[in-house]
């Protein structure tokens, strides 16, 4: 599905060159459920921007479905992310203008898809949400915002689900909540995950666990 070789990624300043990591590798397959642990500041959020198509790298590849991201135009890239990958982040960034169906169906508006209320709908329903559909996120809990945008990134079908500290705003029960969730989707859906945390009891319910830090990317038995 997704494999990146090689990558190099850094930023200058007046100090000089950053590098974040050099020649870091990953290969993601269908049906992965993937957790990065690392310390603030180590690069997972960089990693998994870069790997969403949300960032650039300095030297390296990425390899999505058989399309080298290096050879297409950013029209391109941009159609490969809105269809194939979804988001998930610590801040919700749900529209407060916009109730729960409205907000889980940005995506097909942004891609130009014919909208599939329908679809929205039954992702309410399975995140327990459908009694939710027109309250705004205002009218939301904690935990209710997080499963309107897990049902956000679901709504376009994508092959990938990027997560960044999804569980960074949340109270213990709602974390855990979140975390049940996550697997129960990876496992009915074969949805491939990538989170970045650095909180371990996330990182553990990783079938792959990979740790950041230095610059360097290696895999882990246990965090």
């Amino acid at each position: 599905m997704l494999s990146a070789k090689n990558l190099t990624k850094s930023f200058s300043s007046s100090e000089g060159k950053f590098y974040v990591f050099k020649n870091l590798s990953i290969k993601i397959d269908k049906s992965d459920l993937i957790t990065i642990m690392g310390p603030s500041g180590s690069g997972k959020s960089t990693l998994l921007n870069i790997l969403g198509t949300l960032d650039t790298f300095d030297d390296g590849s990425i390899v999505f479905d058989q399309k080298n991201i290096s050879d297409l135009n950013k029209d391109q890239i941009s159609k490969i992310r809105n269809k194939h990958i979804g988001f998930v982040f610590q801040y919700h960034h749900l529209i407060p203008e916009f109730n729960a169906i409205e907000n889980i169906l940005i995506p097909q508006q942004i891609f130009g898809k014919k909208i599939n209320e329908n679809y929205a709908k039954e992702l309410l329903d399975y995140l327990g949400l459908s009694h939710r559909i027109k309250h705004y996120p205002a009218q939301l809990s904690g935990g209710e915002k997080s499963r309107v945008a897990i049902a956000r990134s679901l709504i376009n079908k994508p092959a990938l689900i990027f997560a960044d500290e999804p569980t960074g705003n949340l109270d213990l029960e709602n974390a855990k909540n979140l975390v049940d969730l996550i697997k129960k989707i990876n496992k009915d859906f074969e949805q491939s995950f990538v989170i970045a945390t650095h909180d371990p009891q996330i990182a553990s319910i990783g079938k792959i666990k990979y740790y950041l830090n230095k610059g360097t990317l290696s895999t882990v038995d246990h965090v």
